[in-house]
């Protein structure tokens, strides 16, 4: 396998998406709990931690890395990715982030690979829904306690994959009319 720019740039961007969902969550949001996570409204009145603004990418990402170079490419990012995230996370965080992650994302992987032969579009959002709800879930209960933000953390990463799996239908179905 050949290694391009835009191979080396996806495996980058999908690792840079750890450390600053990390850093998002204890910095930035409309409110910021003590001790706790920096939150931000996702719709349907719900509030989720601000590193959902990335993390739904990192979904979305692992994917097109896989479509780039293969599934063994994609659980080596993943696993980099948990060190990332064990490594820069504020240690509140650290355990939850690189368990979420690891997990969340293996089971994307999964997910993804089978589906990928129905077409990219349902296995990017089918893959992406399984890994927001597994990754918030593990996420809020094990960072916070409580498993209060995790349907809004969930919805917050599931808008990546479904503008993205939007997206690729589109494509898909104007190349068919060419």
């Amino acid at each position: 396998m050949m290694i391009t720019k835009e191979k080396v740039l996806v495996f980058v961007a999908f690792l840079a998406t750890l450390p600053l969902a990390n850093w998002l969550i204890g910095n930035i949001g409309t409110t910021c709990i003590p001790n706790g996570p920096c939150l931000i409204p996702v719709g349907f009145g719900l509030m989720a931690p601000s590193g959902v603004l990335v993390i739904g990418l990192a979904l979305v990402l692992r994917d097109w890395l896989q479509e780039l170079t293969n599934w063994k490419w994609s659980a080596l990012a993943v696993g980099l990715g948990a060190v990332v995230s064990w490594l820069t996370a504020d240690p509140f965080i650290a355990v939850a982030s690189a368990l979420a992650f690891f997990t969340a994302e293996m089971f994307d992987l999964a997910v993804y690979t089978p589906l990928r032969k129905s077409g990219r579009h349902l296995a990017v959002l089918v893959s992406g829904v399984v890994g927001a709800v597994i990754d918030s879930m593990l996420f809020v209960y094990v960072a916070f306690g409580s498993l209060e933000f995790s349907l809004g953390t969930a919805v917050g990463k599931i808008y990546a994959s479904f503008v993205v799996s939007a997206y690729l239908f589109w494509r898909f179905r104007n190349a068919s009319r060419v």
